[in-house]
This record gives C-alpha cells, structure tokens and sequence, in this order.
C-alpha cells in the first residue's frame, strides 16, 4: 500500500510527542514493507527536494516552516504526483489539512486526519473545518475524542488507537534494582509530582523507595519539596532516561503512578503497566490517563493526596509482577493492525463512491 503523511513539521525538525506518535507510524509502515511517503518542510542539506532515508521518501514541499501558503499551495499536486493510496495527515496546522483534502481529491484517496491533541484543541474556524475534512479521525484517547467532537466533527468518525508500545522490548529489557515507586514525566508546571511526595510523605513511617524520571524546570522545586518532607533520603531524581532505561525501571518497580494535570495520552504509564507496574492515576479534567486503570484490577483511580497514599497502600498487597501480557493489544504490530484495516476500509469506501 502506498501511504503519504502530510506533516510540515516531523521529529527531525522537532521532538515533540505529537512528531514521534506520527513516526512511529511511519517506521511500522515502512518496516512491513509499505511505500511510504512523507510530504513536509525539508530538513535536510542540499537543494535536492526528495530524501530517502530508512525505507521512506520525505517531500520538501516548502523551505520554510513559517510558509505555510507556499506548503499548502503545492501540496495537492506533490500528493496527486505520489499517488498514494491513503493520505494519513496531521492536525497541526489546519491549513495543511484543507490543503491535503484537495490532494485526496486530486488523489482520488481516503483523507485520514491524526488529531494528536498535544497542548489541547484550538476551536478556531480553521480547526472547525479542518474536523469536518477527512473520511476517518484518529485520537489517542477518549478524552481527545470528546475534544474533537465539540468542534463539530462526526463522533461515528472518530477512532482513538493508542501510541504503540514494543513488548517485546519489555520481555528483552532485563530489570534494575527494586524500587516501590516511579514516577515519570517532564518535571514543568502540569507536572503535579507534589500530589505524590505530599502522599509519600503520609507514608515516612513505612519502609520504601521511589525513583523519579524526568527532568524541567520544576525540578529543582520538587527537590526542595522533597527535602521540606524529610523523604528526600527515599527519593532518587535520575533525570533523563532512554527507552531501555526506563524500562529497567518499570520492570523492577511496583507501582507506577501518574499525577499530571494535562496528558492526552499516558505514554509512560502505559509502559510500565506493560512491564507489571501497578498503576496509581490522579484524575484530572484534562487528563487521561485514568482511561488506561478503568476496570483493571491492578489500577486505582484517585482524586485527593488521602486517596493515592490509601491506593499505594492496597497497591502493596498486590504481586510483584514484570511483565503484564494483558497489555499486549498496545503492541506496535497489533496497533499497525488497526491502522491498516481502517485505510482498507476507507479506500473500499473510495472506490464506492
């Protein structure tokens, strides 16, 4: 199948959780062995507008991402010169969508729109439009759903498939020293790590240990709050961490929990939940999170400090564990599975009308 991504912006212009669940994508296509192809602002050196790299042809459509008129003028016909099967877009920014929906019908292809959520939806006029473009929508979780729905977009439309996790980099990934606690996020303002330490510190009487991943500008405050606490003896902050890494931590952990004000799809909890953490989650109106515990019987949902020191609690009565198998439908090939059955469907659905 051949499959053009419409991304002005990807990983290798910045690192950002929306890029690296959209190249994710990319990657799993191509290793099956799909054409893959990527229509963005160039970012490589030369004046060369295709690139090959890792089985995927990357498009410079435009020099610059600032020009989004010149981007969007061009597109349709670098899309219609592709002729791709699907067109798989992202959401940001919404000109690039219009301007994508007159490429499918250049391309006589299904529009598929991957609406991330990071940093919220905007309901401006052009995301409005943009939400009523695409033959099929794909969110990361139900709390990104509802968002898009309140721009008007059809709810019978909109998918929520996960960011993909790899199990069996988990089952390969060999633990580190046993700790009872983890907690991992960029440390900045929605962080909200002081719900936990203020729920440790509930705890100071009892024997454990909690590893923190992740670094920002919050960190040294965290550190500060710690000490203030007297746990600061029980917390070690390791900063930064690989894939590996962090892994090796899930798997030697018992409890993973989530506190975070904002996340339109929990990651890292997810890989610890795979890798036998049982998971803690703090609810929050902008989170969603929690939609990964509902109905596990090794999750708790909390909503106050008193809550989640109880949960950690009970989450100590439950078996260690290193590995979940139940979190294999998360698995990269079975979410690529996903994926491919709805551009089956949406090119059937094409060739219908």
């Amino acid at each position: 199948m051949r499959v053009a991504f419409v991304s002005m912006e990807t990983g290798s212009h910045r690192d950002t959780e929306a890029n690296d669940r959209i190249q994710r994508l990319i990657a799993l296509l191509a290793e099956r062995g799909h054409d893959v192809h990527v229509c963005c602002v160039s970012f490589w050196d030369g004046e060369s507008v295709r690139l090959e790299r890792d089985g995927v042809t990357y498009h410079g459509v435009a020099d610059d991402l600032d020009d989004r008129r010149s981007f969007c003028l061009r597109l349709p016909f670098t899309l219609r010169s592709i002729g791709p099967d699907v067109i798989h877009a992202t959401a940001e920014p919404p000109e690039q969508v219009l301007a994508a929906n007159g490429g499918a019908t250049l391309a006589g292809a299904p529009l598929f729109l991957e609406w991330d959520g990071e940093g919220g939806v905007d309901d401006g006029r052009l995301y409005r439009l943009a939400a009523g473009r695409p033959n099929r929508i794909v969110a990361p979780s139900r709390l990104v759903r509802t968002w898009i729905r309140e721009l008007g977009a059809d709810g019978d439309l909109i998918d929520v498939v996960p960011t993909p996790i790899d199990t069996d980099l988990i089952r390969e990934t060999e633990p580190t020293d046993r700790t009872d606690v983890v907690y991992a996020r960029r440390l900045d303002e929605d962080a909200n790590l002081e719900s936990l330490l203020l729920g440790l510190a509930e705890l100071r009487d009892r024997e454990w240990e909690a590893t923190i991943i992740g670094d920002g500008p919050e960190r040294p405050t965290y550190e500060r709050l710690a000490r203030d606490l007297r746990i600061d003896d029980r917390l070690t902050f390791v900063g930064e961490a690989d894939r590996e890494e962090r892994i090796a931590i899930y798997r030697s952990a018992h409890v993973f929990a989530q506190t975070a004000r904002r996340c339109v799809f929990p990651t890292e909890l997810l890989w610890a939940l795979a890798a036998g953490c049982v998971g803690i989650v703090e609810y929050h109106a902008d989170s969603s999170a929690h939609e990964l515990v509902e109905g596990r019987d090794r999750g708790f949902r909390t909503t106050s400090e008193d809550e989640l020191t109880d949960a950690i609690l009970e989450a100590g009565a439950l078996e260690y564990r290193d590995y979940e198998p139940a979190f294999e439908s998360f698995d990269r090939e079975a979410v690529l599975e996903r994926y491919l059955r709805r551009y089956r469907d949406g090119r059937a659905t094409e060739r219908l009308v």
